[in-house]
């Protein structure tokens, strides 16, 4: 039996006790559909092996020794993960193109008597859903941009008005990384297709009818790639403006990119770069700060000569509408506190 799902919305809310992706690891690691287990019945390694024999020998031989992997690794998932559940367990089962390998495992779920279903199309009409909503079609959310000189805070402040109740939509935390020269974090980033599923998943959660603040940035967080009805949507969107003077932006992001400041031979490799572009004798006053560990000068100095030159000439490109400006003297947290205040009270009054 085949499930088809018709929306991105309509496949969150599927309904099932449980999802499954029998395809391989490196397959689910890529993407998957929210909230799905992974239990492939082939490997890596057999899904390259039969697929050599398929392509090189013969398509028979290959269904006949895909066939016998797929029974033998189902059989070691009914006996283990899947073993406690009882008799009306409804599982959604799928795979790349909801063809041989979710067929036959689902077929096996059902003769044992649980309700199982695959998806019509498999991963690839899920794919299809998500493409639909951001890169074929506007997104109906009202966007208002968060805008300001590095070291504004604006990614905890986006943490404090999701805590007063205002929707947000961090896109740093969907990319896992913090979206400048120095912004990479621990783990890596998202492949696009995994950054996009979870972009989809928190889109579908905020409602159109209120407006959603957003960060700005420009079309790349890191290796991401804003798909286009969000980067259309942004482009169009409002903003509010953080004024913060660049003392108190220095003492804040020294603080909050301890982690990298710390690490002097990687903090070298990601600076030398940009002696194409800022100069020999900028990028070695640099590394003279590294050299002796200023932490706080260093800091100064990639703002004043790399990212605020930057930041201006982004806004003269830009050329973004405005529609308030909020001054902090300060980014403690009560200063942080009182400028998520400030935003909220501007949402109000302003018209998207």
């Amino acid at each position: 039996m085949a499930r088809a799902f018709n929306s991105f919305p309509e496949i969150l809310s599927h309904g099932f006790d449980t999802v499954i992706d029998v395809r391989s690891p490196a397959e689910f690691a890529e993407d998957h559909v929210p909230g799905a287990i992974n239990l492939p019945v082939l490997d890596n390694e057999e899904r390259a092996r039969v697929g050599t024999i398929y392509k090189q020998q013969s398509p028979f031989l290959a269904r006949k020794l895909g066939a016998a992997l797929v029974f033998r690794n189902a059989a070691a998932h009914i006996e283990g993960p899947l073993a406690h559940h009882e008799g009306g367990w409804r599982p959604l089962v799928y795979c790349w193109r909801g063809g041989q390998r979710s067929g036959s495992f689902a077929w096996m779920l059902r003769e044992i008597g649980w309700r199982a279903e695959v998806i019509d199309g498999g991963y690839r009409s899920f794919r299809r859903l998500v493409n639909a909503v951001l890169y074929e079609r506007p997104l109906p959310h009202r966007l208002v941009q968060l805008g300001g000189y590095t070291g504004t805070a604006k990614t905890e402040i986006l943490g404090r008005l999701q805590a007063r109740g205002v929707q947000v939509l961090d896109l740093e935390g969907l990319a896992r990384h913090r979206g400048s020269l120095l912004g990479g974090q621990v783990g890596g980033q998202p492949n696009q297709k995994g950054f996009e599923t979870a972009l989809g998943v928190a889109l579908d959660a905020l409602d159109p009818g209120r407006p959603v603040v957003v960060e700005a940035e420009s079309s790349k967080i890191g290796e991401i790639t804003l798909p286009p009805s969000l980067w259309a949507a942004m482009k169009a969107a409002p903003w509010i403006e953080i004024e913060v003077p660049l003392a108190a932006r220095a003492e804040y992001l020294t603080e909050a990119y301890d982690d990298i400041l710390s690490d002097a031979e990687s903090l070298r490799e990601k600076l030398t770069p940009l002696r194409r572009f800022r100069g020999h004798e900028v990028v070695d006053g640099w590394m003279d700060r590294i050299a002796v560990d200023d932490r706080r000068g260093l800091t100064q100095a990639l703002m004043e000569e790399h990212y605020d030159p930057a930041y201006r000439r982004s806004m003269k490109a830009v050329a973004p509408e405005i529609v308030a400006r909020i001054a902090a003297e300060s980014l403690d947290a009560a200063a942080q506190d009182k400028a998520a205040a400030e935003i909220e009270a501007v949402l109000q009054t302003i018209s998207i």
